[in-house]
C-alpha cells in the first residue's frame, strides 16, 4: 500500500487496520450538501483516505457560513466561489491522493440517480426534508447505505440508514413534516454541534465502508444542555412502508404528487413553489419566527416576508409560496430552504 505513513495512526487502530484502510482507499462516497455538516465530514473522510468523494451543492460561500463551515475562508466569500469548488480546492491541499469531484448543482429527481447510484455510501449534509426523502429513495432502489445528519440551534442528530438492515428514513418519518421550519438562518446554530454531528457521520461512513457494525440508534445531542439521547430504531421497520417494503419510489416519480414543484412565472421575476399535496401552514407561527430576519406583514390568507429590499417571500395558507425578486429556480429553492424550511 502506498502512503503507509500518511495513514499509519489510523491503521494502528484495531477497528480499521491495514485491511480496512485498503477498503477505504477503494471506496466511493457522495456528500449531498457542502455546508456545516458536509465540510466537517468531507474533511475527515479525505484525511482518512477515502478514494473518491463527490461533493454536491447548489450554493456559493457566504460570510455567515464562516462561523461553522470549516473548509471556507474570507477569500472564498470575496471570490463568490461555489461551495463545492471552494471545498474541493481545500481538500485537494489536504490530501492530493483522493479524487474529489465537485458538482455544482441542486440535487433533484432529474439527476439524483445519476449522481448517487455509483457510490458506496451517501452522506446527508442537507438542510431540508425533501432532499432526504429523495436520498432515501435512491438508497433503497440501489441498495446504498446513507448516513443522515441534522443540526440547528444547539441540537443535532444522526442515524445510519442501511437497506435491508435498518428501517429506512420513510419508516421513521412516514410523512414529510409540514410547518416545522426551524433553520440555522431563523433560529441560529452553534458550530460545536455541527462539528460533533459531522464527525459522527464520518465515523459511521467509515464503519459502513469497511464492513464494521454501524450504530443502530437515532442519536440526539444538545451541546448547550449537555444532554444525550439514544433511540434504538433497529425494530422500527414499517411492514407497510411504501419505499423499503413496496419499492414505491414516490420522490423519484413525477406522477406521485408528493414533490415540491417549482416554476418561474413568465415576465414577473418570480418563482412559484407549491406542493401537489395540500400542506396547510400556521401563518401566525411562521410570522413570529421570521420577524427577527426581516419585515413581516400579512392577513388571514397569506404572509409576506421581506428579508431584504430586493426579495419578498409570500406564503399562502395552503403552503404555496411565491418568491419575488428572482426567476432563478435554484436561488429560489435556496431562499425557501433558508427561511421557510419544511
Amino acid at each position: 500500500m502506498d502512503n503507509v505513513e500518511r495513514y499509519s495512526r489510523q491503521i494502528l487502530f484495531s477497528g480499521i487496520g491495514e485491511e480496512g484502510q485498503l477498503k477505504l482507499l477503494k471506496s466511493r462516497v457522495a456528500i449531498v450538501g457542502v455546508g456545516a455538516l458536509g465540510t466537517i465530514c468531507a474533511n475527515h473522510l479525505v484525511r482518512s483516505g477515502i478514494g473518491y468523494i463527490r461533493l454536491i451543492d447548489r450554493d456559493v460561500v457566504d460570510l455567515s457560513n464562516l462561523q461553522r463551515q470549516s473548509l471556507f475562508n474570507e477569500e472564498d466569500v470575496r471570490l463568490n466561489l461555489p461551495k463545492a469548488v471552494a471545498a474541493k480546492k481545500r481538500l485537494n491541499n489536504i490530501n492530493s491522493t483522493v479524487t474529489v469531484d465537485a458538482v455544482i448543482t441542486d440535487l433533484n429527481l432529474d439527476n439524483a440517480e445519476e449522481l448517487l447510484a455509483g457510490v458506496d455510501v451517501i452522506v446527508d449534509g442537507t438542510d431540508n426534508f425533501m432532499t432526504r426523502y429523495l436520498i432515501n429513495d435512491v438508497s433503497i432502489k440501489y441498495g446504498i447505505p446513507w448516513v443522515h445528519g441534522a443540526a440547528v440551534s444547539s441540537r443535532g442528530m444522526f442515524a445510519v440508514i442501511n437497506p435491508g438492515v435498518t428501517p429506512c428514513y420513510r419508516c421513521l418519518f412516514p410523512q414529510v413534516p409540514a410547518g416545522r421550519g426551524e433553520t440555522c438562518d431563523t433560529i441560529g446554530v452553534l458550530s460545536p454541534i455541527t462539528d460533533i454531528v459531522g464527525s459522527f457521520q464520518a465515523v459511521e461512513t467509515i464503519k459502513l465502508l469497511i464492513g464494521a457494525a454501524a450504530n443502530s440508534n437515532l442519536e440526539q445531542i444538545d451541546v448547550w444542555d449537555t444532554s444525550l439521547f439514544s433511540m434504538d430504531i433497529s425494530d422500527g421497520k414499517n411492514p407497510q412502508c411504501p419505499t423499503c417494503v413496496h419499492h414505491q419510489f414516490d420522490f423519484l416519480d413525477r406522477l406521485s404528487g408528493i414533490q415540491e414543484s417549482y416554476s418561474s412565472l413568465c415576465g414577473r421575476d418570480t418563482v412559484q413553489i407549491y406542493f401537489r399535496e395540500n400542506r396547510e401552514r400556521d401563518l401566525k407561527l411562521l410570522g413570529e419566527r421570521l420577524k427577527q430576519n426581516g419585515k413581516v406583514t400579512g392577513n388571514q390568507f397569506l404572509l409576506r416576508f421581506s428579508p431584504d429590499k430586493d426579495t419578498s417571500i409570500v406564503v399562502f395558507k395552503d403552503g404555496r409560496v411565491l418568491i419575488h425578486g428572482t426567476n432563478d429556480i435554484v436561488k429560489a429553492k435556496s431562499l425557501y430552504s433558508k427561511y421557510i424550511g419544511n
